[in-house]
């Protein structure tokens, strides 16, 4: 057997694997849609509020196209959000209320869904220039998954913020400014989205973060001038604001999570656990939880320090991957987050057993639906999808104890692969910091 045949025998194992978790997600769609078909609703986790769909996108929009943004809404978006959305939308919609606006606006239905298509593209386009093998498998996991499904039902924003993160983090921009204003975008939708951003200083490229940094300040103040408001100020104060708001929506923030944080809630959520959850298990949640954050976040951080160590050792992807997962980790800024941390993990190859565990990770979370363990509340509402009186019934899953645990298993799968490779790759060279950072910067 010669080495060509050996290594295509040695890849086609993963690719089968890929194949059939690609098709793993085709089938839970499929169930997801019959059962959408036969009850009249998106079941769990889909949100419970059968009427809301895309009011994440028409709510804001609302007040895009009226006063109040910051002192009655209070929102916590930063203004380029509102700039964004006044653009694309139709003002004679917005007279009324944001469910009028719904039916109204065809200009913001046609946007929202028009970045759902424009991401899957995006997507597509970027993995192909990694791998054209995968691609397609994970595209399809990507596209069609939980996570953007999830974020196309909402209408939230991250359909327009995750278009220009493939720009800023996947490999079809190489231009330094172009990526950098691409970040600026992330940023200005999404705060927290400044963390892979920060791989660029682990790496020492400092000229990059720079013009980063210039163009996040820039397009702000420019948002800032349009709208009008929107100040540091504001945003700090609506934000401690919904802090407060958030702790009082446990069962909402455990529903579709990123971190197992809303669980420490549980005792004071709004329906009552106890009834389905001994007591006994809340009191492991609160024991476990904690240590299990905190080990991550140590993991995570042991990884970046050796990433700083040999910043030419790791692929910004996998820094950005580290930075971004350890804050899910600690917090969940809503479920749909995950397709950040999910994008950054497809552009790792099936090779070592760390970034293939990731893999496998992000294919099961993109797998559609969920099964039930106890049924907790039923109700009856219109459902603005199927244009009919539902009962959607909620309650306790696996998906809300196993995907928290999932996104963990990815920062220690890629943290401990980084250590290792970090190791082999300081065994061979050991550059002082001076060397480091003049090799980053050329």
């Amino acid at each position: 057997m010669s080495a060509g045949q050996g290594g295509e025998e040695r890849r086609l194992g993963p690719l089968i694997v890929e194949i059939l978790l690609a098709l793993a997600v085709l089938a839970s769609l499929g169930f997801t849609a019959s059962q959408f078909h036969r009850l009249g609703y998106l079941p769990q986790p889909f949100v419970l509020d059968t009427n809301d769909t895309f009011m994440d996108w028409f709510n804001t929009a609302y007040w895009a196209n009226n006063r109040g943004i910051y002192d009655v809404w209070r929102s916590i978006y930063p203004p380029l959000s509102f700039v964004f959305l006044d653009t694309f939308s139709l003002h004679q919609c917005y007279n009324l209320s944001p469910f009028y606006a719904r039916d109204c606006d065809w200009l913001g239905r046609a946007t929202l869904v028009g970045f759902y298509v424009l991401d899957v593209v995006l997507v597509w386009l970027a993995l192909r220039r990694v791998d054209r093998i995968t691609a397609p498998w994970r595209t399809i996991a990507l596209g069609l998954g939980l996570p953007l499904l999830f974020t196309l039902e909402r209408g939230n924003l991250i359909l327009a913020c995750f278009a220009c993160f493939v720009l800023a983090h996947g490999p079809l921009l190489k231009s330094p400014l172009l990526r950098g204003l691409a970040a600026a975008v992330t940023i200005n939708f999404k705060p927290y989205l400044v963390l892979p951003v920060l791989e660029l200083a682990i790496r020492r490229r400092w000229r990059a973060l720079e013009l980063a940094g210039i163009a996040t300040v820039a397009l702000y103040l420019i948002s800032l001038a349009w709208v009008g408001s929107g100040t540091p100020g504001e945003l700090a104060s609506n934000t401690a604001n919904w802090v407060v708001f958030q702790s009082g929506q446990v069962w909402n923030e455990i529903n579709y999570s990123t971190s197992y944080t809303p669980f420490l809630n549980m005792r004071q959520a709004q329906v009552p656990l106890l009834e389905f959850v001994s007591s006994r298990v809340i009191e492991r949640i609160e024991f476990f939880v904690p240590l299990a954050i905190r080990a991550t976040q140590l993991v995570a951080l042991a990884a970046l320090a050796a990433a700083w160590l040999q910043p030419r050792a790791l692929p910004a992807s996998r820094i950005a991957a580290i930075l971004l997962g350890a804050y899910l980790v600690t917090q969940s800024p809503g479920g749909y987050t995950q397709l950040f941390l999910l994008f950054l993990v497809f552009l790792e190859p099936m090779r070592r057993l760390g970034p293939s565990i990731a893999i496998l990770c992000a294919y099961v979370l993109c797998l559609v639906g969920d099964v039930m363990l106890a049924s907790v509340l039923q109700i009856t509402s219109n459902s603005w999808l199927s244009e009919r009186t539902v009962s959607p019934e909620f309650g306790l899953t696996y998906g809300h104890f196993v995907r928290p645990a999932l996104i963990i298993a990815i920062v220690w799968a890629l943290s401990l692969d980084a250590i290792a490779q970090v190791a082999r790759a300081h065994a061979k060279y050991r550059p002082s910091l001076g060397l480091a950072a003049a090799g980053a910067k050329a």
